[in-house]
């Protein structure tokens, strides 16, 4: 009910928040601050007398009247323990500012609670914020994310401050920070407010929805006032752990209010600020393409979006899944319609696939997990597919249905594997094909690092390559290779790629991949296949090396070692065992290839 009310009215709802938000970033409350700053206070005035520090200790009020000057608050108390302003600031520092012990900690910063709260600001859903806390956390959060605000913190700056109408978010410090010295804090202090204070709360209440948390109106009599004496036009929500009192129970029953089960301030903003995006989900448009790698293109560089980055890339997979939903043919019996279903898997993932080619074209290095992560969710698959398919009638066809469940996977590693190749970036592909696992329901027992359940020939059976109807009966001799090529050649020719180079990193990445494969341990129910074989290593995709007419190489293998002279060795070492040479294993490997292609 308050995620529907705050989406569905951006900006009309507010917020007060007490110690209770604070505390778990390890921050007392005023009043344990009072009472620490007596203690203290005691022990300078007669350090023997164990009687004093314990009155003060228990009754911090009435040690003050006994023994104290003037009224019982911040300026007294500090004005007794030091005589600049600079000292004073000094002592109450410590309450409120985080030493590198504290950091280490995690004590004295922004909690989650506070960074959900600036999330919902810096998204325009809450624009006021009243807090009874002394500490700048909430202003610190609100920094972090780039959000534009304005503090009041004093009774004085009301009239000078932007109307709370006009958009900026609003922090109203009603007692004020810690830097200054008339911060409230005792019961007479919170018992009356100015009148600019009461004028301005009143109208906060009257005009906004509110919602309560760690504040328990049992000490700040001018606040509950206030409270009860304003006519509400929006809802009053209150956290459950902080409403338990007396006076929050009767505000709430006056009011109508509402009970919101949560266990801490964390958790309460955090599912809050989640809802509410998950609901902007539902009613925005889906993103076009375009708008979306444009959204992509703003966040990448930008550390403070790696959230909406990843939330970005991995809707854009769930799309995937989405599209496909009740297109998967109940029959492999057809050739023409597995043919149509290979487009129907092709064009769902397209949108995911501009997205992640953009994203690795445009990465510094910084998002190698992001792109990991996407692979290995397409490989993971919606929940309903990690359970062999029932009802799927597995006849005459080699190449079922199951088999082409992980098709869109094996689209998103070629697509990313190419234009890292094309930018350098052998570390990503590299991470690509061993980092992601999967274990195939069927084949228990066999490999599952991804360059094996992602080999060619475990995704695309060669004879099913080779009869479908697309190629109006002719024949190729490596058909998965030349399925794959051809699939991807429309959408990487609209990217801007021309067939020359697009076909050259295609082989680059099929030599790359069967290295891989090459390299990867040996165990006992490993996938069948041997390296990838593939239209690089064709006839015409040789060099020679030297003037031994025999003496060939792959073209891949060529551009593969300038590769290595230019952008270094992009972690290829870490595959060999210690005594292995790169170049020793590259001319085993290109045996193997040799081994594949009969001409040679």
């Amino acid at each position: 009910m308050l995620a529907s009310g705050v989406h569905a009215q951006p900006g009309v709802y507010a917020l007060l928040i007490g110690s209770g938000v604070s505390r778990a970033a390890g921050i007392p409350t005023g009043w344990e601050i009072v009472k620490d700053l007596v203690r203290r206070v005691a022990v300078a005035d007669n350090a023997d007398d164990k009687e004093s520090h314990g009155l003060a200790e228990s009754d911090p009020e009435s040690w003050w009247q006994q023994h104290g000057e003037g009224e019982l608050g911040y300026s007294s108390l500090l004005h007794s323990l030091a005589s600049t302003p600079a000292a004073r600031q000094g002592i109450l520092a410590k309450y409120f500012v985080a030493s590198d012990e504290d950091r280490e900690a995690g004590r004295k910063e922004p909690t989650a609670a506070h960074r959900a709260i600036a999330q919902l600001a810096k998204a325009g859903w809450v624009k006021v914020v009243i807090a009874t806390n002394f500490d700048r956390l909430a202003e610190q959060a609100l920094d972090t994310l780039g959000v534009t605000y304005q503090v009041i913190s004093r009774h004085e700056a009301i009239r000078a401050a932007t109307p709370l109408a006009h958009g900026i978010v609003t922090v109203i410090k009603l007692h004020g920070d810690w830097t200054d010295l008339d911060t409230r804090n005792t019961i007479d202090e919170l018992s009356a407010y100015p009148e600019p204070w009461t004028q301005l709360l009143s109208r906060v209440f009257n005009e906004y929805g509110l919602l309560i948390s760690g504040w328990s109106a049992d000490w700040d009599k001018a606040l509950v006032h206030i409270l009860e004496s304003t006519p509400r036009r929006y809802p009053l929500y209150w956290d459950s752990r902080s409403s338990r009192g007396y006076a929050a129970r009767n505000l709430l029953a006056q009011h109508g209010g509402h009970i919101v089960e949560s266990d801490d301030a964390d958790s309460l903003f955090t599912l809050l600020n989640a809802s509410v995006e998950a609901l902007q989900q539902l009613a925005e448009p889906p993103l076009s393409t375009a708008m979306a790698i444009a959204r992509l293109k703003r966040a990448l560089p930008n550390p403070l979006r790696r959230i909406e980055l990843r939330d970005m890339v991995l809707d854009s997979v769930h799309g995937v899944f989405k599209s496909l939903a009740g297109k998967v043919p109940t029959t492999a019996r057809d050739w023409a319609t597995m043919d149509a279903y290979l487009d129907t898997l092709l064009e769902a993932t397209k949108p995911l696939l501009a997205l992640v080619v953009q994203g690795v074209r445009y990465d510094d290095g910084s998002h190698i997990n992001l792109w990991v992560e996407a692979l290995q969710s397409l490989l993971d698959g919606p929940p309903a597919a990690r359970q062999p398919a029932q009802g799927i009638v597995q006849q005459p066809i080699v190449q079922t249905v199951e088999g082409l469940r992980n098709y869109p996977a094996l689209l998103a590693l070629r697509a990313m594997s190419i234009e890292a190749i094309g930018q350098g970036r052998d570390d990503l592909l590299l991470a690509l094909l061993t980092i992601p696992q999967w274990d195939d329901p069927f084949h228990s027992g066999r490999s599952t690092v991804a360059a094996d359940v992602l080999h060619l020939l475990n995704v695309i059976d060669r004879d099913f390559a080779d009869g479908l109807p697309r190629w109006n009966g002719g024949r190729w001799q490596y058909p998965s290779s030349h399925l794959l090529k051809t699939a991807l050649a429309d959408f990487f020719s609209e990217n801007g790629m021309d067939w020359a180079r697009y076909e050259d990193l295609c082989h680059d990445v099929e030599y790359r991949t069967g290295l891989v494969q090459h390299l990867l341990p040996q165990k006992q129910g490993r996938y069948s296949h041997g390296p990838n074989a593939g239209e690089f290593v064709g006839e015409g995709r040789w060099v020679h090396v030297s003037n031994n007419w025999d003496d060939v190489a792959p073209s891949a293998e060529m551009r593969f070692r300038k590769a290595i002279d230019r952008f270094g060795d992009g972690g290829w070492r870490k595959l060999l065992a210690p005594e292995q040479s790169l170049d020793d294993t590259l001319l085993k490997y290109r045996e193997i290839l040799k081994a594949y292609n009969r001409r040679l």
